[in-house]
């Protein structure tokens, strides 16, 4: 899926790559992140959002997690994470790292709940009243105020499978009516997903029926006497899309794949934010004329279509289409390769679905490239 546009954008990655696996330094079923693009698609995209007005949050379980990546993008200005479920929330919790928005798009478990609540997050979703009440009694037990967000839905949003959830648009009045016996709650803003999705017929990035639902809970909770600050809209977020955000009042942002330039807009074209993100993998073995790399890192929705083979000389070469009702032990190409060959693919990713490594790579800009650590796929130190 990105594989042109990353030997297009970030050749120097690949290259590296290649050496640093023949060389023996980087084992199949690692995902290798350039951080030095990585860091200047960051710096773009938060530039652009402070010009427009539009708050943002990061998102990394795409890249497993990345506590490293969470440091330098905090450094750089960044407000917090937002942490898609309590396992995320609690690697940035064990790091330090401030936690922007917690229970969207996984509400946090009541074994939980006191520990993040305690920590504290810039705001946290709910999707029920009993979630609410129990933000209640922790932040009243340690005495503050937690500022919500609630996750809403009408008729004809677009809601994913497995991701269902949230207070229905004719509720919110009622909803919001009685969390007012709740002392150490205030609620600030309202949320849904996805409101961004990339529209395949315009090649484009379109406002889906979500987007409208949240300006109408917004006015909502105007009425109810809120004083709205945070209008959530996630997904897609990425210097292009700010355009959108930026028409609302208090828009946040949370970019995760624009910080890697794998949206299905960069897929399509060149954008601001480069490439930075190769999975590496190697030839295993060769059957029935086909040759078999190692798997453990492909997510079902990748889009993976060919791959980069180095060895004698490099090639592109097609990847046939994984049965998802198969583990990935392994994926194949479509014609014989030498084993031990390199192999080089560049797909849409969700590392903490997988059980691949994460090598990070610092200096490439410079010509000095240096790995700066080696982690699992859910953000903890593999080897240093």
């Amino acid at each position: 899926m990105f594989l042109n546009k990353t030997i297009e954008n970030n050749k120097k990655l690949i290259d590296f790559c290649i050496e640093m696996h023949k060389n023996k330094k980087i084992a199949p079923d690692t995902y290798v992140i350039d951080v030095d693009v990585f860091i200047e698609n960051a710096k773009k995209i938060l530039e652009k959002a402070k010009h427009n007005g539009v708050g943002l949050f990061f998102m990394l379980k795409q890249v497993g997690r990345n506590p490293y990546l969470a440091k330098k993008l905090i450094e750089i200005g960044y407000e917090g994470c937002v942490a898609v479920d309590f396992n995320e929330a609690k690697v940035m919790i064990d790091n330090n790292i401030p936690l922007g928005n917690v229970g969207h798009l996984v509400q946090i478990p009541s074994i939980y709940m006191e520990e993040i609540v305690k920590y504290g997050s810039k705001v946290f979703t709910v999707f029920s009243f009993e979630k609410l009440q129990e933000i209640n009694l922790y932040s009243e037990k340690y005495n503050k105020i937690s500022e919500i967000i609630i996750k809403i839905y009408d008729e004809n949003d677009k809601l994913y499978p497995s991701q269902e959830g949230g207070i229905k648009l004719k509720d919110l009045k009622e909803f919001c009516a009685k969390s007012k016996s709740l002392k150490n709650i205030k609620i600030v803003g309202i949320t849904s997903f996805p409101t961004l999705l990339f529209d395949e017929n315009k090649n484009n990035i379109e406002k889906t029926n979500n987007f409208y639902t949240v300006l109408k809970g917004k006015e909502i909770l105007k009425e109810c006497g809120i004083d709205v600050k945070h209008v959530n809209l996630p997904s897609s977020t990425c210097y292009s899309t700010l355009d959108y955000l930026s028409e609302v009042e208090y828009a946040y942002g949370e970019p995760g794949h624009g910080l890697s330039a794998t949206t299905p807009l960069h897929a399509c074209m060149n954008l601001e934010e480069k490439q930075c993100v190769v999975y590496l993998s190697e030839i295993s073995h060769v059957f029935n004329e086909k040759s078999y790399f190692y798997g453990g890192g492909y997510y079902r929705r990748g889009n993976l279509y060919n791959a980069l083979v180095s060895h004698s000389h490099d090639e592109v070469v097609s990847v046939d289409e994984l049965n998802c009702s198969s583990i990935d032990y392994y994926l194949c190409l479509n014609k014989p390769l030498p084993i031990n060959s390199t192999v080089i693919c560049a797909f849409r990713f969700q590392i903490f679905v997988t059980r691949s490594k994460v090598c990070l790579i610092e200096g490439l800009s410079d010509n000095k490239p240096r790995i700066c650590g080696i982690y699992d796929s859910l953000g903890k130190v593999s080897y240093e």
